[in-house]
């Protein structure tokens, strides 16, 4: 009897360390609005790039570099294309694009997202009064973040900051890119 109670006892140790030692699947959420610069779009808690369809440029929100084509090849520098180094980043459409190197992708990002050229009708973060926007150290009321000790719920929200976005490739859940009032 003692024998077959050890045989239990090691059979139930290797099945539970078995089981202990197995990976288990993770979930993880990333969030990224206090990097988002103050002339991206409104209504994103994530944002790994943004397409510039005015002029052909990707923007990489955590580098904080934007990457453009120079006689076919494409570089990636701080600032804006020379030939573009006046366009106004905060009234030119921009698109979501979550994912890494979406320049890789350019083609069917052109194609898809031309209709959003010489568009200049989208919020940016700027102008939002919601809340959760103000942890942007450039944001004009970073002053009154939570973060800072503030209280700054409720009475700061403002209307028309209310995007779908359920993080497919260009974080809208929709195809066309457009962000809808």
């Amino acid at each position: 009897m003692m024998r077959m109670n050890t045989k239990f006892l090691m059979a139930f140790l290797v099945f539970s360390v078995g089981t202990l030692t197995k990976p288990q699947a993770q979930f993880s959420i990333s969030f990224n609005v206090g990097l988002q610069p103050v002339w991206g779009p409104v209504g994103y808690e994530r944002a790994d790039n943004y397409y510039l369809p005015d002029i052909e440029t990707y923007y990489n929100v955590s580098n904080r570099q934007y990457t453009y084509q120079v006689n076919g090849r494409w570089v990636t520098t701080f600032s804006l294309p020379p030939n573009h180094r006046d366009y106004d980043l905060y009234s030119g459409h921009k698109v979501v694009i979550n994912g890494s190197r979406p320049y890789l992708r350019h083609d069917l990002y052109r194609n898809r997202y031309s209709n959003f050229r010489n568009r200049h009708d989208q919020s940016v973060i700027r102008d939002s009064r919601d809340s959760r926007y103000f942890e942007n150290k450039d944001h004009p009321r970073h002053g009154e973040w939570k973060g800072n000790g503030h209280d700054n719920r409720d009475k700061n929200r403002g209307g028309g900051d209310k995007h779908d976005n359920r993080g497919d490739d260009h974080g809208n859940g929709k195809d066309n890119g457009h962000h809808g009032k």
